[in-house]
């Protein structure tokens, strides 16, 4: 089966995707393009995963630059290949041409950036701790700092969880209310004392605010379409042992 990747006509003629799971090699509960090392699917399969991924993005493995996510506003530049330990942030920029940004997802926002007149891009993990923290927010910052205008800049949110996916206690729309009162926008009610929190309208919210040119969503729910998405809150409900992960990736 060949690869699946979605694209927005925003960041059009920007080189980027966000890869479904269609196309790979894993199996079983990691069936299809399992590219997270941190999973315990097998290690070659990840790899001929990510093989496949950089040759859609017509790069080398090692220009596949990604960082080891940890729920943080961290930015990270790079300017080469990384070799050995990956840093713990939520966020890359580069202006060198090349080198693929990608994040890893199961559920959380992917957010791939471009100022296509600056020739500065940026992919930012935005799940719910990330987004409240100004990761996106940080993002821009960096990529100003390497020439960047946000006011150019487009950022488009890729597959992740749908609001009527995505059950909250009381306690969780606490964090959002002490941050903005406004915030409880972003949540309806649902069953009993639960709410439905709108993480992709948040994310454009925080995207618009910060002032980005345009900013969209791809639209895709991960949890409602397991034929074409992982997500850690289904893999959690039907009580498996693990969840693949889906790559998002931008190059110059």
């Amino acid at each position: 089966m060949t690869l699946e990747i979605l694209t927005s006509d925003l960041l059009s003629p920007v080189r980027h995707g966000f890869f479904t799971r269609r196309g790979g090699a894993s199996s079983g509960i990691f069936a299809g393009l399992n590219c997270g090392h941190g999973s315990s699917d097998q290690t070659e399969a990840v790899a001929l995963n990510r093989k496949r991924v950089a040759d859609a993005m017509e790069v080398k493995t090692d220009a596949l630059i990604g960082v080891h996510q940890v729920h943080s506003p961290i930015v990270v530049t790079v300017e080469e290949p990384m070799t050995g330990e990956k840093p713990r942030a939520d966020a890359v920029v580069t202006a060198t041409p090349g080198l693929a940004l990608t994040i890893l997802t199961a559920d959380c926002q992917p957010v791939l950036f471009a100022d296509p007149d600056a020739n500065v891009i940026g992919a930012a993990h935005a799940g719910w701790r990330g987004a409240l923290d100004g990761v996106l927010e940080a993002t821009l910052v960096a990529m100003e700092s390497l020439g960047a205008h946000r006011e150019n800049t487009i950022a488009v949110i890729g597959p992740t969880i749908s609001q009527s996916a995505y059950e909250v206690g009381p306690e969780f729309l606490d964090d959002f209310m002490a941050s903005a009162p406004e915030n409880s926008r972003f949540f309806a009610n649902g069953q009993g004392d639960r709410l439905q929190f709108d993480l992709p309208a948040f994310g454009l919210h925080k995207l618009r605010e910060a002032g980005v040119g345009h900013a969209g969503w791809t639209r895709h729910c991960t949890y409602s379409d397991p034929d074409r998405f992982y997500s850690y809150r289904r893999a959690t409900h039907a009580k498996e042992a693990d969840y693949g992960r889906l790559i998002s990736a931008i190059r110059l």
